[in-house]
């Protein structure tokens, strides 16, 4: 590996660890400007104003901003997520099952989805121009147009209402079977597969076609190569980089998709924990929670990059 491509690989990595670093600063100050008295809200409206300076300083909100900001950026770089505002527990334990939970919702979403995505993106691109190409094309238009609050919305009124195949909310008590399984995820993951493989088709169809573009593809044409030949052993190999970045970016949609999709069908998730914590008040929890998703965010995009830059044949060779 040259040492172009590792100062490539050190600029991506400290990019993102000053993005996380803007980022946090964002999120903690943003969450400072929620309307409502943190101490008021949690003592209710029958509280003294005694109680409350008193709870206030308990919590440190009688210290200035910028002070609480790097105590709290200092806790969180040795993974200390505080202690909830609401029932004193801490975050971690808090956030523990909840992420789990998330992860295998977005999981299970992307081991649908990603392979469904690519075959028929790639499928669009060999076929430029066919009616196949073209029902993709104004499908995946059709698909993106529409919120995932409506995506769900649709799922539940077709598949448990009319259908009446799955149930309308996420049951997530029994996963131990393959019906309890089905229960739990199957609207969910609906829900979010059409929201990211409409998005990742496109991308995918775009990277291939501008790979299929390439004057070396033609000259494989020209020496009579078959078209599957050219697209298994030309085109992809060359189009990973921008592949791998529309299955990178398509995923990021993921942690959009799981706010929506965590409330409509009451999936007990790391979202759904967050907006449960914006109704009280609980800024820690909150905070942590926002970086979760910020962190996920950015490193899917960082890997992207990084696949990128390594699967670029101009920068091996150089």
């Amino acid at each position: 590996m040259n040492g172009l491509i590792l100062r490539m690989l050190a600029g991506r990595v400290a990019v993102a660890l000053i993005t996380l670093l803007i980022a946090a600063i964002v999120i903690f100050f943003a969450t400072a400007l929620l309307p409502g008295d943190v101490a008021e809200i949690l003592l209710g409206q029958a509280a003294t104003p005694e109680a409350v300076a008193g709870l206030r300083t308990a919590m440190h909100l009688d210290q200035p901003a910028a002070l609480r900001f790097l105590l709290w950026l200092g806790h969180l770089a040795i993974g200390d997520l505080g202690t909830s505002y609401v029932n004193g527990t801490p975050i971690s334990e808090l956030i523990g099952g909840r992420l789990m939970n998330s992860l295998k919702l977005a999981g299970i979403a992307a081991a649908v989805s990603v392979p469904v995505a690519l075959s028929l993106g790639i499928g669009a691109a060999i076929l430029r121009g066919t009616v196949y190409d073209r029902l993709i094309s104004t499908a995946t238009i059709a698909v993106i147009s529409v919120p995932e609050f409506m995506v769900a919305t649709t799922a539940v009124i077709v598949f448990a209402v009319y259908l009446g195949w799955l149930p309308a909310l996420s049951m997530t008590r029994d996963v131990s079977t393959l019906s309890g399984l089905l229960k739990a995820f199957a609207m969910p993951v609906i829900t979010l597969s059409f929201v990211i493989s409409a998005q990742m088709i496109r991308m995918t169809r775009a990277a291939v076609i501008e790979t299929l573009n390439a004057p070396y593809v033609e000259m494989a044409l020209l020496k009579g190569a078959s078209r599957w030949r050219m697209v298994l052993h030309h085109a992809l190999p060359n189009a990973l980089g921008p592949i791998v970045n529309a299955v990178a970016l398509s995923l990021s949609y993921l942690l959009g998709g799981v706010l929506v999709v965590e409330t409509i069908f009451n999936y007990p998730g790391i979202a759904k924990l967050m907006l449960d914590a914006v109704s009280t008040r609980d800024l820690p929890l909150i905070q942590s929670c926002a970086m979760i998703f910020c962190a996920g965010y950015l490193v899917l995009i960082t890997l992207a990059d990084l696949i990128a830059i390594l699967s670029n044949p101009r920068l091996r060779q150089s």
